[in-house]
């Protein structure tokens, strides 16, 4: 094999074991549910040695923070439609598909559980609320950069994450998309209010 071949091999391998070890992880968290696997366990599933996943990620706490991350920018990226209205309307769906999914309420209480986990659980959790907001305000940034007046982040999580996340936890009503769209409807309105720029 050419010099060239070998340099791509160990990223092309390195991307199959977090792939095995990422669905490894998702398997045992709807199987088990969290608290009740360990990184052997994880190791086993995946057809990998334990030491490799603590050389890689450090500790359970982070690994799960990865799995968590990778998944939602997998499943639920934050879209680029061109208006405000537009994005909200898009990302509101993707989130609603993604926590409704298979194994989306599991993965919601992984994330809640990990902020009782000590540092490491509270450091895993905070590092992938913070690249997740950094994207979020990443769209909004685009629709100022329009002309828009987007709400902040804060408003955006507040007004239309949240009741998402809290009807799916609690079993309080589905996510019709009639439902979503009151929420951004809600959140543009009480933009208008203040402004009267964003539609």
């Amino acid at each position: 094999m050419d010099e060239q071949g070998r340099a791509r091999r160990p990223g092309g391998r390195s991307a199959r074991v977090r792939a095995a070890v990422h669905q490894a992880v998702t398997e045992l968290v709807r199987e088990r549910g969290y608290g009740n696997f360990t990184v052997g366990d994880i190791a086993a599933r995946a057809g990998v040695a334990d030491t490799s996943l603590y050389r890689r990620w450090g500790n359970l706490q982070a690994l799960l923070g990865d799995v968590l991350l990778t998944r939602l920018n997998a499943r639920s990226p934050m879209p680029d439609t061109g208006s405000l209205a537009g994005d909200l309307r898009a990302h509101a769906a993707n989130v609603a598909r993604e926590v409704t999914g298979p194994d989306g309420l599991a993965l919601v209480r992984l994330t809640i559980a990990l902020s009782g986990e000590g540092q490491q659980g509270l450091q895993a959790r905070d590092e992938l609320l913070a690249d997740r907001t950094r994207q979020l305000q990443a769209m909004l940034d685009r629709a100022r950069g329009r002309g828009e007046d987007p709400p902040d982040v804060l408003e955006v999580l507040d007004h239309l994450l949240a009741p998402i996340y809290m009807r799916v936890l609690f079993g309080a009503g589905p996510l019709t998309p009639d439902y979503l769209d009151g929420l951004v409807d809600r959140l543009l309105a009480s933009g208008e209010d203040r402004t009267g720029s964003w539609r």
